[in-house]
């Protein structure tokens, strides 16, 4: 077989992209104490070698030489190269480029790389084995702690089968400092001193457009076993330049309300009314999720006390969400909707509806068949439809509908089967609750974590389906933010549309939570937030971006069920442009034992790009999700 070419890219370090597990960050002048890491002493000089190695003289990353590991002619088995240092003060993360020629598969041929903490005695694989032929350089990093001591080691294996000769080139292995992208931006903070509650803690928010004008809404002040102090809000009328913030009045006893706590914060807008709602689950002294309250709003600054939607009837709910039909040509146009499962009654989903700008709210109705769910995310259709996608209980992904104004509900229909991968170091992570949006011709898309395109499931993508009617669903696509040999678990998604969007050209943004190493403990995973768009309705997407982390586990809040940013975010798209309010933890200060706050970046453009999406059905793994009976969520 012919040798694919490898193009020669010359870079400097000041605007350099990193991509760590195939995402990008801002990259810094690299630090010392890598011997010969350009390998521009035309040798090997600092590195020690095994198998067959050399140095190029052409096709260096840049400058004139790279290491190369394996021969241009088959060799059999590991080739490598090492070496072992200690990381300088302001080094945050050690990266390295690497272009591998690969003509056969990951099976037998492969570019790997680990680096191991001697300090700590841990092992990170920071790149996981890949075999793609003709990719051209690319870069990977990996966190490192000041001070301790790492041996890298590069590796190409080779399995010496004839004409198939694989080998990769290694260059410009450095240290460097790296900072999220510029315009991550605090919106709120907490303001809350109890001390039965975490302090300062912010987290699982959810984000409504209309107009130019962004609603955010989150836990403050989250108590570990469920709940917290008070709902936020944050408002931005410019397309999420500028906020402003407060606390909604009248939910808890913090603040001159009668419930104990609230949780689960849900954003809608109804235009008929131009009222603002902010739904939450609010939870009595015995921590029980009693029901559904609704916040209002005609400008998205000054708040009412709230009404209770749904509950306050002595049985358990939990994880509600809001809608409004906004549709002029509906026939239902300025019907509101709610859904929450009730956590005493086998989580079954119920459904209330409001035609007076979430004045009052109508007895809850069960749909057909009396689903068992959570997380339910109702959307409304140009035609007045409503569907509501939902987590069957971690198991499956379903849909039920309603095309008569909420008076009835289908029976539900299979979107999905989730496949899915326990996320390392105890964080929780929704058990996979979907996340759901529609374009403006009323395609429903459903995004959820699951490991089907990864042999042996060691990892989560971003995937997705989309249906035009609710009942007929398409293939489970992926989202390709990076390989699927990355290593990079991906979780917790927020999808949006631009509403003035749709079909081959709909405007896709997704903000999501990743670790780098899929493999890490409670002490060792490195959380960051990232994003990733479509121009052309999910065929192909851009290059992900990194926006916020890397943050340790023990810098956001504590629950029951594990360190926790949320059980959900959101995207909203406005004018091309997606904005998330995401929970991002810091080292505290002050005395604080948090400082977990919301953050947006950009906001950030939506832009096409090369990498096409991959679709497949339902399949076996040979680590399957395991289902098994949900605890309360709130």
């Amino acid at each position: 077989m012919s040798r694919t070419a490898v193009r020669r890219s010359v870079a400097t370090a000041t605007t350099a992209l990193l991509a760590s597990g195939g995402l990008l960050l801002a990259s810094h002048p690299a630090l010392a104490d890598v011997s010969n890491g350009g390998f521009e002493s035309g040798s090997l000089t600092g590195w020690t070698s095994a198998g067959t190695t050399s140095v190029a003289g052409s096709a260096a990353h840049s400058g004139t030489y790279a290491a190369r590991v394996g021969g241009t002619s088959p060799t059999s088995g590991d080739s490598s190269i090492a070496q072992t240092f200690t990381a300088p003060a302001g080094a945050s993360q050690l990266s390295f480029w690497y272009s591998v020629t690969c003509p056969d598969t990951v099976t037998y041929d492969w570019a790997t790389a680990t680096l191991a903490d001697t300090t700590a005695g841990t092992t990170t694989t920071v790149l996981a084995k890949t075999c793609t032929n003709g990719q051209g350089w690319k870069q990977v990093a990996s966190a490192v702690t000041a001070g301790h001591s790492y041996t890298l080691k590069l590796v190409s294996h080779d399995d010496n089968y004839a004409g198939d000769a694989t080998y990769t080139l290694y260059d410009d292995v450095a240290f460097t400092t790296a900072t999220p992208p510029p315009g991550l931006t605090q919106i709120s903070s907490d303001p809350f001193t109890n001390s039965s509650s975490q302090h300062a803690t912010e987290l699982e928010p959810d984000t409504f457009a209309y107009g130019n004008t962004i609603v955010a809404s989150s836990q403050v002040g989250r108590f570990t076993d469920g709940g917290s102090s008070d709902i936020g809000w944050n408002t931005s009328t410019d397309g999420g330049t500028t906020w402003q913030h407060g606390m909604l009045p009248g939910i808890t006893t913090y603040q001159g309300g009668s419930w104990a706590r609230v949780s689960d914060p849900a954003v809608a807008y109804d235009a008929r009314h131009g009222t603002w709602m902010v739904a939450g689950l609010v939870i009595d002294s015995s921590v029980n999720g009693a029901g559904v309250s609704v916040s209002r709003s005609t400008n998205g600054t000054s708040w009412q006390n709230p009404v209770i939607a749904v509950g306050n009837d002595g049985r358990g709910y939990d994880k509600e969400w809001i809608v409004c039909d906004n549709s002029a040509s509906s026939p239902y146009y300025g019907t509101c909707y709610v859904e929450v499962d009730v956590t005493s009654s086998g989580n079954a989903v119920v459904m209330s509806r409001s035609t007076d700008g979430g004045a009052t709210w109508s007895a809850p109705a069960a749909p057909s068949g009396g689903p068992s769910g959570l997380g339910g995310q109702p959307l409304v259709q140009p035609g007045g439809t409503v569907v509501v996608p939902y987590s069957a209980n971690g198991s499956s992904v379903r849909a039920f509908s309603s095309a008569d104004g909420g008076a009835s509900w289908s029976s539900s229909t299979l979107i999905a089967n989730v496949t899915s991968h326990g996320v390392a170091g105890n964080l929780r992570d929704g058990e996979g609750l979907p996340s759901a949006e529609i374009d403006g011709s009323g395609r429903i898309y459903v995004a959820w974590q699951d490991c089907r395109f990864r042999s042996g499931c060691p990892a989560n993508d971003i995937v997705y389906a989309t249906s035009a009617d609710g009942t007929t669903w398409s293939a489970v696509t992926r989202v390709p933010i990076d390989a699927t040999t990355s290593g990079v678990d991906h979780f917790i998604p927020g999808i949006g549309i631009d509403p003035a969007t749709s079909g081959t050209t709909a405007k896709i943004g997704l903000y999501y939570y990743f670790y780098p190493n899929a493999n890490c403990t409670a002490s060792t995973c490195q959380l960051k937030v990232g994003y990733v768009s479509s121009a052309n309705g999910g065929s192909t997407w851009s290059s992900p971006t990194a926006v916020a982390g890397p943050m340790s586990l023990s810098q956001i809040a504590d629950s029951t069920q594990g360190s926790m940013v949320g059980d959900y975010i959101s995207t909203s798209v406005i004018g091309g442009k997606a904005v998330s309010a995401f929970a991002v933890g810091k080292a505290p200060a002050g005395g604080q034992a948090f400082d977990e706050a919301l953050y947006t970046a950009g906001p950030l453009t939506v832009t096409g790009g090369s990498t096409a999406s991959t679709t497949r059905g339902a399949v076996t793994v040979s680590a399957p999700h395991i289902t098994k009976p949900l605890p309360t969520r709130h």
